[in-house]
């Protein structure tokens, strides 16, 4: 074959780099567009944050003032000071004049030497720190308190211990020798520490351990230590006949029973392993304003930034130096992501307006009234294609007056309704959510019921459906849903 050369014409689309940067902006979430941004301006010295008040240089220099006044006012109280002409060789400062602290840092150095306060209890610690403040205050020789430490280190956020009694023993290594009833020993003692039933290795042994606090003396006690010692799966499957006969009780008996039980708690390491809660931040704000909805940005999300006026008047000069080519390549960068910022800003009010338009049935009424919309329904509307607003609606959020939702949570699908029309899946859980919420917990609603109903309103969900939409919203099937009490 000779080589040779061809000449094709063609159409290809290309993604310039502005164009990445759109897309790259458009799919961040508020934290990591603010992480942008601040890169951005750490870069670019062509971008600036715009300054919403006036600098005040009179008030500033009457600050200064006032500031110079009282420095030289507390200059001339320590020189008038009397300050005896000797003093002994061995003496400190603290013994003639009384130490002034100017901050919180210089608390504690007097009188403790920054000793360290060991037992001291903080709310905020986690459930090991409580733990082994505990055990500091407990009298245990140095062979117990190395047991100790190692059984606290082994409990888990929910309180159990996870790890057997010989993994303990054999971790304590060749310093010490311990035999496993004594690392047992130590074991019963910390489950009697604050939250009782802590390092407890089952639910069973924990609800014993917890049991111990109620009174001896009270008519149940026997009934409920057989009940969890020998019945409690029994009870877990709700298999309430067989408790009743095999410690031949009546159902009133057993309800007291299990209101008992329903006071200890199965989880005691709750009680002090807090987690941190971590807050939604709103991309658009929702409001009924003169009967009708309106959407507005959130304001805080992300810093106003400008084009530095200063720098892009050094530009006009026109020459070809460094530094010229410098400011107008990073000029030219400024403007193209504050164009960036601002076309993410309209699509994102774009496509929420239009997903708000089609869900007013839903801040009106609430889920029940969700309506089936899938993404293809808005990129026909807002002519964009559907996966730009894929990139818009996740990890973006709505407050509304019912809560923060992110913007997917209004894509659902549908289901056909015997007069021909359509109901979202988003509304069908909510009328499950809501039947389960005010069945007879004697005698709960089984899947095939939850049907008929739904059935007998139009709606046709297979059982299947059902269960699966039970599922999603962490509802168990109806004989774990059946109560006592």
């Amino acid at each position: 074959m000779k080589p040779s050369l061809q000449l094709r014409v063609g159409q290809s689309l290309s993604m310039t780099p502005q164009l990445q940067q759109a897309i790259r902006l458009l799919q961040l979430s508020s934290i990591e567009l603010q992480a942008e941004i601040q890169e951005a301006l750490e870069t670019n010295p062509l971008l600036e944050i715009e300054e919403n008040g006036d600098y005040d240089e009179g008030a500033q220099a009457e600050t200064s003032n006032n500031k110079a006044d009282d420095s030289t006012q507390d200059t001339s109280q320590l020189e008038h000071n009397d300050i005896p002409a000797e003093l002994p060789t061995d003496s400190e400062w603290e013994d003639t004049f009384e130490p002034q602290h100017t901050g919180p840092a210089s608390q504690g150095q007097v009188g403790d030497n920054n000793l360290s306060r060991d037992n001291e209890d903080e709310s905020d610690q986690s459930l090991q720190e409580h733990l082994l403040w505990q055990m500091r205050l407990t009298p245990f020789s140095e062979l117990e308190q190395a047991i100790a430490t190692l059984l606290i280190d082994a409990i888990e956020d929910d309180g159990y211990l996870k790890s057997s009694l010989e993994d303990i023993q054999l971790a304590l290594g060749p310093e010490y020798e311990a035999d496993l009833d004594e690392v047992e020993a130590v074991l019963h003692r910390l489950q009697h520490f604050d939250p009782v039933g802590v390092g407890a290795r089952d639910l069973r042994e924990c609800l014993l351990i917890q049991l111990q606090l109620l009174d001896r003396e009270s008519p149940h006690i026997e009934l409920l230590t057989t009940l969890i010692d020998r019945h409690l799966d029994t009870l877990a499957k709700r298999d309430y006949q067989q408790i009743k006969r095999a410690l031949k009780i009546n159902e009133e008996q057993l309800t007291e029973l299990v209101k008992l039980i329903q006071l200890l708690n199965p989880r005691p390491g709750t009680q002090i392993q807090v987690d941190k809660t971590e807050y939604i931040v709103p991309d658009v704000y929702v409001r009924k304003v003169n009967h009708r909805w309106q959407l507005s940005l959130n304001p805080d999300n992300a810093p106003k930034i400008q084009v530095a006026e200063h720098y892009a008047q050094l530009i006009k000069r026109a020459d070809n130096s460094a530094d010229n080519v410098y400011l107008k390549n990073n000029l030219q960068e400024a403007r193209w992501f504050l164009k960036s910022l601002q076309s993410r800003n309209d699509t994102l009010l774009k496509v929420t307006n239009a997903i708000i338009n089609r869900q007013q049935g839903f801040l009106e009424h609430g889920d029940e009234a969700m309506r089936p919309l899938v993404l293809h329904n808005i990129a026909e509307e807002v002519e964009m294609h559907e996966s730009t607003i894929s990139r818009v609606t996740t990890r973006k959020y709505l407050h509304t007056p019912r809560g923060i939702y992110e913007l997917k949570y209004f894509f659902s699908s549908h289901v056909s309704t015997e007069s021909g029309g359509e109901c979202s899946a988003t509304a069908i859980r909510a009328i499950i959510k809501k039947l389960v919420a005010a069945e007879n917990p004697r005698k709960p609603l089984s899947d095939s019921k939850i049907a008929d109903i739904l059935g007998e309103q139009g709606i046709n969900v297979a059982r299947r459906t059902i269960a699966k939409y039970r599922e999603t919203l962490a509802i168990p099937p109806s004989n774990e849903r059946k109560r006592l009490v």
